[in-house]
């Protein structure tokens, strides 16, 4: 009787070892996805597993600059030297032009280096046992730091800086601090990933997860006219007046435990919806650069507003269950359901695969409206991201030259191929313009301000339910009344050059018109603007003579730079345009800036790690509030052995199911043979 009961034990521990080994092996071959994966806790007790302790922003808002100084402090814990690396976000305007890395009381300021050779430095520390850091960008939005031999006991301060332009929309100013890197969508296997998308494949902690470490965010804002308005509705802030015109923000003390896992976004408006206008210089020792500001002019409503096409492109994966979805249902229902009877529109729905609610656009009729918001509301998401593949299909519509087209994009942008969106557009969009709706709480806005400019249409992020109608409103203002057409502008006897943008598209938003740019020779001359806005003629001057170079106005220097990369990062086809990459590079060097080609190294010069090999840690980020589950792990499985010690935690495939069927089944017969005989023996 024992030695049956044994057989039965051997035969669950068969079973519950082959689900065990399932789940953790590794996949053979080249088809392992890259892609995001859960961690479990566990591993060497003696190796800290989550290293990073805190990030704080400290943040200076001068009229219409923003500095940032950002301070992620590490820490060992353990008994053994970690090397730890962290994923996380920055701006899409961020220009990045300084690091430096304290520990202790040494103080070690970071150089700029071509990507390849910084990080080989890097490695080569690594191995000799030096502490170093190393700031990596992945995408314009999406950075990697490592830190080398983290040693027992370190506490490390990496310090990084960067500058970036706030502009107004209706009179009020945004300033947005993303604080999560959302899990990615990806194509790619494993094997043959680049260094740039080798990041997605990255932990998560569990939805509902509390993130391990803190994150702390401190403005001064300054505006040098009266404030009329000032809010935070992402996160609970404390507010100390300076006067009318400054104010010091800080997250409230004790009440933001999970602030890390969506965008801190402050907003404030100018009294009498005043919008800072005018021109900006700054005399360096070897260029000189500018920013000419113009105020928009008022919105003017045409009479007669022509017949439109409305071509909606929307996500239905995984990342977008949930309050995504639910966002998005509300915004369709609320841009479908207005339409005029003289529209007409179709609807793209995208996941893995891409399927159109008709294989040409319909009127927008009550039945045909019904109809449309119908199929939306029956979506629950579930599949990859594959947004190239819907974008296709929108631009292959058969196309009315007598009626003008807007494609309009629904997505949390969870995709790691912004880069041939871009592209895509930028080829096929002829005479319609895109406007893209960012949904969520931590959304890839690198990807939706992206497919807006390659459209030339407007970007837009929606982070709550409420946001869906006015946004929904705001989008057919500006399709049915551009603020400013024609544009141009007369720079007189100031001589400018290396001018971005190079070509001024249509003002489509109430926001003022920005040039960067450079200028040569004495500061004078008039500067005119024309363009026309709907019911007449707009122009605007400014003299030149009449403005004073500042040195605070210094990150110019560093905002044209990035510009410039940004134009480039868009649409240039890296690895096969060797002129861009080369630019890029050069830019990146020149002004001290992190590009794609470009990082940040620091070094100590002692070897502080003189034993075994420092332990790699790969901090996990917590899922981006309102994301479901379902955005990580995608459609193939994969494992990973991590440095904390955990596993994948994902959907297995059909052939586990049949395997472990299999092992149950024999299982089950050896028990109900073993009844038969123990009865017959009776």
């Amino acid at each position: 009787m024992k030695r049956k009961w044994i057989a039965h034990l051997l035969t669950i521990t068969m079973v519950c070892t082959a689900m065990q080994t399932y789940a953790e092996a590794p996949e053979d071959g080249d088809d392992k996805t890259l892609s995001p994966y859960f961690v479990i806790e566990g591993g060497d007790p003696k190796t800290d597993r989550l290293p990073l302790k805190s990030t704080t922003a400290d943040v200076d808002i001068v009229g219409v600059l923003a500095h940032v100084t950002v301070t992620q402090t590490y820490v060992n814990k353990g008994e053994k030297a970690i090397n730890a690396k962290y994923v996380f976000p920055a701006s899409t305007r961020a220009a990045v032009h300084g690091m430096k890395m304290t520990i202790g009381e040494d103080v070690i300021k970071a150089q700029i280096k071509e990507r390849e050779q910084a990080k080989q430095d890097f490695e080569n520390a690594k191995r000799e046992g030096k502490s170093a850091s190393l700031l990596e960008q992945q995408r314009p939005n999406v950075f990697s730091m490592n830190v080398a031999n983290v040693m027992p006991g370190d506490e490390i301060d990496i310090e990084l800086r960067y500058s970036e332009l706030l502009t107004p929309e209706n009179g009020i100013y945004e300033f947005v601090y993303p604080t999560v890197v959302g899990p990615r969508y990806s194509e790619l296997t494993a094997d043959t990933a680049t260094g740039h998308d080798k990041w997605i494949k990255n932990p998560y902690l569990h939805e509902g997860t509390e993130s391990p470490t803190t994150l702390d965010i401190n403005v001064k804002l300054s505006t040098g006219i009266p404030l009329s308005e000032l809010a935070c509705k992402t996160h609970k802030t404390d507010i100390v007046w300076d006067g009318k015109t400054a104010a010091d923000i800080a997250l409230t003390p004790g009440q933001e435990t999970s602030a890390g896992n969506r965008e801190f976004i402050l907003r404030y408006g100018l009294m009498g919806k005043r919008v800072e206008a005018g021109l900006l210089l700054y005399e360096g020792k070897d260029e000189n650069f500018f920013i000419l500001l113009a105020e928009p002019p008022d919105e003017v409503k045409l009479e007669t507003i022509p017949p439109r096409e409305y071509v909606f492109v929307v996500d239905v994966s995984g990342s977008m269950n949930g309050f995504p979805l639910n966002v998005s249902k509300e915004l369709l229902r609320s841009l479908i359901g207005s339409l005029r009877k003289t529209d007409t529109f179709n609807v793209i729905l995208f996941a893995g695969t891409s399927n159109t609610m008709s294989p040409s656009s319909v009127p927008a009729t009550a039945e045909n409206i019904t109809r449309a918001i119908d199929l939306i509301d029956k979506q629950k998401g579930g599949g990859g991201t594959r947004l190239n593949a819907a974008l296709k299909k929108a631009l292959a519509m058969e196309d009315n030259k007598d009626i003008s087209r807007s494609i309009v994009v629904v997505t949390d942008g969870y995709i790691s191929a912004e880069t041939a969106c871009f592209q895509l557009i930028k080829k096929n969009l002829n005479n319609a313009n895109l406007f893209a709706f960012g949904i969520g709480s931590s959304v890839n806005r690198y990807l939706i301000e992206g497919l807006a400019r390659a459209g030339k249409g407007e970007p837009f992020v929606v982070t709550n339910k409420s946001d869906a109608r006015p946004k929904a409103d705001k989008l057919r203002t500006y399709i049915e009344s551009p603020v400013l057409t024609g544009i141009s502008v007369d720079y007189g006897t100031f001589e400018v050059y290396d001018l971005e943008p190079l070509a001024i598209p249509d003002l489509m938003a109430k926001r003022p018109l920005q040039i960067l740019g450079k200028w040569k020779g004495k500061p004078n001359g008039i500067i005119t603007i024309t363009g026309s806005n709907g019911d007449g003629k707009y122009k605007k001057s400014f003299d030149v003579g009449n403005t004073a170079s500042k040195e605070e106005h210094r990150s110019l220097r560093y905002l044209w730079a990035r510009t410039r990369v940004a134009e480039l990062s868009d649409y240039a086809n890296f690895g096969q345009n060797d002129e861009a990459i080369r630019e890029v590079t050069s830019l990146g060097l020149t002004y001290d800036l992190l590009t794609r080609y470009t990082s940040f190294i620091a070094i100590h010069d002692k070897v502080r790690n003189t034993g075994e090999n420092a332990k790699d840690v790969v901090q996990p980020l917590p899922l981006p509030k309102g994301v479901s589950e379902l955005a990580v792990g995608g459609a193939k499985r994969h494992a990973a052995n991590v440095s904390i010690s955990a596993h994948t935690v994902s959907v297995p495939e059909p052939g586990f199911y049949v395997m472990l069927g299999i092992l149950l089944l024999g299982s089950a017969c050896m028990f109900l043979l073993s009844r038969v005989r123990t009865r017959q023996g009776e």
